[in-house]
């Protein structure tokens, strides 16, 4: 029998569910036993990645045909750690928040670490794990938050459609246009087909 592929994504990303331990954010806050997600599992989500050469962003050709399919003219570096970042410690607070955002949240880790966490269609937290060379792109309308890992350091291409707006709503703003569609096309579209499979 054929061994499946390895996805090369797999190699700078990992998806696990979180415990809800009040410990260090910045600890990986694994179930015991652990319980990974797929790629896919996230693509389902809506929630979408790419394994991309950090050393050559500023020539990937891959990168720029993403950029173009995609509309993402704006682009720019945010880099997160005590030494760079100014008001560190409120802004790493305000990033672990619980929010959405009206449009995609689009990061390239080119250097460095962190975790995205996002939550399923059952309210859970997923940990998304995030190296050089991962690029992930949130959907409008998810809920997330942002920590950095142990090591304390990520530089990330930040990209967007037009000019960008960082605006942060938090939770609860399920009354928002990108919340309605962002249930109408993952959450809601999940459940009729469970019922289409449970019903067959």
């Amino acid at each position: 029998m054929a061994v499946p592929e390895k996805d090369p994504r797999e190699e700078v990303i990992q998806a696990w569910y979180m415990d809800d331990s009040d410990e260090d954010q910045r600890l990986p806050h694994h179930l015991e036993p652990k319980q990974y997600l797929s790629l896919q599992q996230l693509d389902e989500l809506g929630v979408l990645s790419w394994r991309l050469d950090a050393d050559i962003y500023e020539t990937d050709e891959e990168l720029m045909k993403i950029r173009r399919d995609r509309n993402y003219s704006y682009m720019d570096f945010c880099e997160v750690c005590p030494e760079k970042l100014p008001n560190y410690e409120e802004k790493i607070k305000s990033f672990y928040e619980e929010h959405l955002h009206i449009d995609e949240e689009i990061r390239y880790c080119v250097s460095g670490s962190g975790y995205f966490d996002v939550r399923d269609l059952n309210d859970k937290w997923i940990r998304v794990w995030v190296k050089k060379g991962a690029m992930i792109v949130l959907p409008a309308g998810i809920y997330h938050r942002f920590t950095l890992d142990s090591d304390n350091y990520i530089k990330a291409m930040r990209l967007f459609v037009g000019d960008p707006v960082w605006t942060p709503h938090n939770r609860p703003n399920d009354h928002l246009p990108a919340r309605k569609e962002y249930l109408k096309c993952f959450v809601e579209k999940e459940a009729g087909k469970q019922a289409v499979d449970a019903a067959a």
